[in-house]
This record gives structure tokens, sequence and C-alpha cells, in this order.
């Protein structure tokens, strides 16, 4: 497995987490990474991407304002900061390497996938 994904864990409504997204190819830097989640009986669905050198980013309408997504390329991980968690935010995070130096909304373009970490938020 190339991309490991950690950091999830059971929240109360409100509060945060912080995933992580490690890579182990080296020459993951050139590529976007996107975040995406999976609930139940549900497709996969975008939640956020950014750019190869981190200077573009992009999130689904139903987390802007409460998610941010970053990258140390010198680490090669990528995080995905949550605040202000709701019930509906509870799903397996995935995150996955694009094909292109800039991130992307779309499944398609993702070549590598990690293997995905829980997040549940309480009511």
């Amino acid at each position: 497995v190339q991309l490991q994904a950690s950091g999830g864990g059971l929240v109360q409504t409100g509060g945060s987490l912080r995933l992580s997204c490690t890579d182990s190819r080296r020459t993951s830097t050139n590529n976007g990474v996107g975040w995406f989640r999976q609930a139940p009986g549900k497709e996969r669905e975008f939640v956020a991407t950014i750019s190869w050198s981190g200077g573009a980013t992009s999130y689904a309408e139903s987390v802007k304002g409460r998610f941010t997504i970053s990258r140390d390329n010198a680490k090669n991980t990528v995080y995905l900061q949550m605040n202000s968690l709701k019930p509906e935010d509870t799903a397996v995070y995935l995150c996955a390497r694009s094909r292109y130096a800039l991130g992307s909304s779309q499944v398609e373009n993702y070549n590598a996938w990690g293997q995905g970490t829980q997040v549940t938020v309480s009511s």
C-alpha cells in the first residue's frame, strides 16, 4: 500500500480531527492529492483536493469553511483538518494520488488509493 491514511476516530458533534495521508512513493510530491469519503450504502464522495505545490485547493460545498487541506512535501504527507464536525460527516475517509500535478474532484483522475480511516461523529 503506497498511501496510508490515519487520524480517524470517534468525536462528538462540533469536535475536530486531523487526518494524515502519507505517500511512500518518492516522486509523489509531483502529484495532486485528494480526500474522499464513503458512508455505508452511499457512493464515494469528493471532500477536498490539493495541487502538488499546495498552491491550489478545492473543497466540496458541504465541507467549505470547516475543513482545510494542506501538505508537507518534505514529509510526503497531506493533512485534512476537520473542524465543527457533524454527524453527516461520518464515513470512511480515503486519500488518493492524482494522475496529474493538480488535484481533481473526479474519482477517475486518481490512480492510487489508501485504505481509509473511519471517522464517526456522534450527535
